[in-house]
């Protein structure tokens, strides 16, 4: 497993609007994945990653599993914290890790992924996307791996 020399996460900030929150005025469950969705792009984004390349060349990322944890509740208005950790395990999947945390410090969500890179026209995960990734990434150390 390469472990990562990044001491602190990638993190994005973003703020819970009305139109996300249900009828118990919390944010809806599905809000978190997206959340995570959004987190996770930004930081592909930030290590130098096109996605738009990596679509051209026949790979698209996928998750194969989203766990959420809710620990407290999200409110409309609450500006709340997103990282995104990698872990890789050297086989076709890795994990990805977000911590939601209230501007507070308080966490109040946990999702991960277990997530792959599709071959689009086998439509098979490849085998090493550790590789795959690396070679895409300028700041390879924001995907949890070594430059």
């Amino acid at each position: 497993m390469t472990h990562s020399p990044v001491t602190e996460p990638f993190s994005v900030r973003l703020e819970v609007r009305v139109y996300e929150i249900d009828p118990q005025l919390h944010l809806n469950g599905g809000f978190y994945i997206q959340y995570a969705d959004h987190a996770r792009f930004a930081c592909v984004r930030a290590a130098g990653v096109s996605v738009e390349d990596l679509l051209a060349g026949g790979l698209g990322p996928v998750n194969l599993e989203s766990v959420i944890k809710y620990h407290r509740e999200l409110r409309g208005g609450d500006e709340v914290d997103v990282t995104c950790e990698w872990e890789w395990s050297g086989g076709k999947t890795y994990r990805v890790r977000h911590l939601l945390r209230r501007a507070d410090g308080t966490v109040a969500a946990e999702v991960s992924h277990v997530s792959g890179l599709l071959d689009l026209k086998a439509r098979r995960l490849i085998a090493d996307p550790e590789r795959e990734w690396r070679r895409r990434a300028t700041k390879p150390e924001l995907l949890g791996l070594m430059p």
